[in-house]
């Protein structure tokens, strides 16, 4: 927990070490806030996850290259995650830092409304807690983020976006017998989507 604050607060420095260049031409920053739609995906058959909604909140900042359209954005967000199986519950809160390369399409005529924008990139989330009925969850859980959004009126960002997970999430599986699988490999995939105010 103490080497995950600290990657947390170096984060935060770097994140808003960038708040005095605001003024210069390409870069943002501002608050995002959201909801999540979760689906873990089980390699067993007849075990399956329900959709569930959770929410996230947080700030967000990017830096744009003018001329090009290219640059990258990072998040730095409370996130409550909840799915379903088995009629179990698994649920928990996490802190997630998603890294994207983004490309923003300019349309001169239109740019100052609106300006399609797509991106893709790691994300990870550390587990502050969580309050499992099925089983418990690793504490650090890495997906790749892939999506599309639109910027209207320079400011406000609405984005839609994917993750696939990366690692197995639970270390081990309870099983309706009370016996415990290490076999079976869970992976949280869900769905984001995104509103934030760019300043």
């Amino acid at each position: 927990m103490k080497k995950t604050k600290i990657i947390a607060l170096t984060l935060l420095v770097a994140l808003f070490t960038g708040f005095s260049a605001q003024a210069k031409s390409g870069f943002s920053f501002g608050p995002k806030l959201g909801v999540n739609i979760n689906k873990l995906s089980i390699s067993m058959d007849g075990l399956n996850s329900d959709n569930r909604c959770g929410f996230t909140g947080g700030l967000t900042a990017e830096f744009i290259a003018p001329v090009f359209g290219v640059g990258a954005d990072i998040s730095i967000m409370y996130a409550y995650m909840i799915s379903e199986v088995g009629g179990q519950t698994i649920k928990g809160n996490f802190f997630e830092i998603p890294l994207h390369i983004k490309y923003k399409l300019s349309l001169p005529a239109i740019e100052s409304i609106i300006s399609p924008y797509i991106f893709t990139g790691p994300s990870v989330a550390f587990k502050i807690n969580s309050g499992n009925n099925f089983g418990e969850t690793k504490a650090t859980q890495w997906g790749w983020d892939l999506g599309l959004g639109v910027e209207l009126i320079k400011h406000l960002q609405i984005g839609a976006g994917y993750t696939f997970g990366i690692n197995n999430i639970m270390p081990f599986v309870p099983m309706e017998t009370g016996a415990i699988s290490d076999d079976i490999k869970v992976k949280n995939n869900y769905w984001t989507v995104t509103a934030a105010w760019m300043f």
